[in-house]
């Protein structure tokens, strides 16, 4: 039975006083949506999510509703239950376009390929790109009021991505953010982990410093291309991480270097070794070098990635994990 969204959305509407979004109505028939709970008590917001939810199963065809909660401030009407992760590991850039979610991507699958009990968060809450690099373009369900992480390549995963309506920007502030992305952690059933890797949005705002303060990872790993721009985000990234006493692993420089695929030529568009020097310099251990290589993007976009291969690829994604385990300890 197909379930009118219009009618879901017009009763949601009625009861939600202004405070729903994301609207999503699945083929099963279960309902996802955001509910902002900031500026009420822990009381009314629960009695408020009853009736969000109560007002949904109404509508003909609604199997099941999902509601995530989001907050300027602590409000949220249940106790997050604390999942029994081991380890947290952030991976974190100072900006954008460094290739970090394609690391943290790798580095889970690596940690998991080598017996590990791996959970993998895509911290970005604006731009979830897990989804794609692991191909996984589906719903999380919801289980008992948890949400059910997805499982792809030996690991579980979760993002925003999964969450939310595809190809609608999410439109929040950033505490509205960063209380989400804390429930994406607490509310989320991972079982037992050895280790999360968070794949951290780009910067050092909201978001970053909700993890790092209340979260308390483990340990951070920075990525960064060699050039000299990535770099100086790549020190304010790990300045922020000192700063709240969260312990930096390692950098990974990627992008570090490109060979032709017809000459066998090495060349380095980015410039070469900035990571490593800036490593040396500030006393942080250097994890490795990962290539520009058409197989790698090419991988990456079709949701494969190169660490669940056993090439050459795999290899460098494998020694870089290695490093990881051993700095946690895991």
């Amino acid at each position: 039975m197909t379930v009118d969204s219009q009618a879901v959305t017009k009763a949601v509407g009625a009861v939600a006083e202004g405070r729903a979004s994301g609207i999503a109505v699945r083929p099963d028939g279960s309902v996802g949506l955001v509910l902002a709970v900031d500026g009420i008590d822990r009381a009314t917001a629960a009695k408020l999510q009853a009736d969000v939810e109560a007002a949904a199963k109404l509508v003909a065809g609604v199997t099941a509703v999902r509601i995530i909660l989001t907050a300027d401030r602590d409000a949220m009407p249940t106790e997050p239950a604390k999942p029994a992760i081991r380890s947290i590991l952030a991976v974190a850039s100072g900006k954008g376009g460094v290739g970090k979610s394609t690391v943290s991507a790798n580095l889970a699958v690596a940690l998991a390929r080598s017996g590990r009990r791996v959970g993998l968060l895509d911290g970005d809450i604006y731009g979830p790109s897990v989804p794609t690099l692991l191909n996984k373009h589906v719903r999380a369900d919801l289980i008992a009021n948890r949400i059910q992480p997805v499982e792809a390549f030996g690991l579980k995963t979760l993002s925003m991505g999964m969450m939310t309506e595809p190809g609608k920007a999410v439109i929040w502030r950033g505490p509205m953010a960063a209380s989400a992305f804390t429930q994406l952690i607490d509310l989320a059933d991972w079982g037992d982990l050895d280790v999360l890797v968070i794949d951290m949005p780009p910067g050092t705002g909201d978001i970053q410093l909700t993890l790092a303060q209340k979260v308390k990872p483990n340990g951070a790993v920075i990525v960064s291309t060699p050039q000299d721009l990535a770099l100086i985000d790549a020190d304010r990234a790990i300045s922020m991480f000192a700063q709240t006493d969260v312990r930096v692993i390692g950098i990974v420089e990627n992008m570090s270097f490109h060979i032709c695929e017809s000459c066998g030529h090495e060349s380095h568009p980015f410039g070469h070794g900035g990571a490593e020097d800036i490593a040396e310099k500030l006393g942080v251990p250097f994890l490795g070098r990962i290539p520009l290589t058409a197989s790698i993007r090419a991988a990456s976009d079709a949701g494969t990635p190169p660490a669940a291969g056993n090439g050459p690829d795999a290899a460098v994604f494998a020694a870089i994990a290695a490093s990881v385990a051993a700095a946690l300890g895991i």
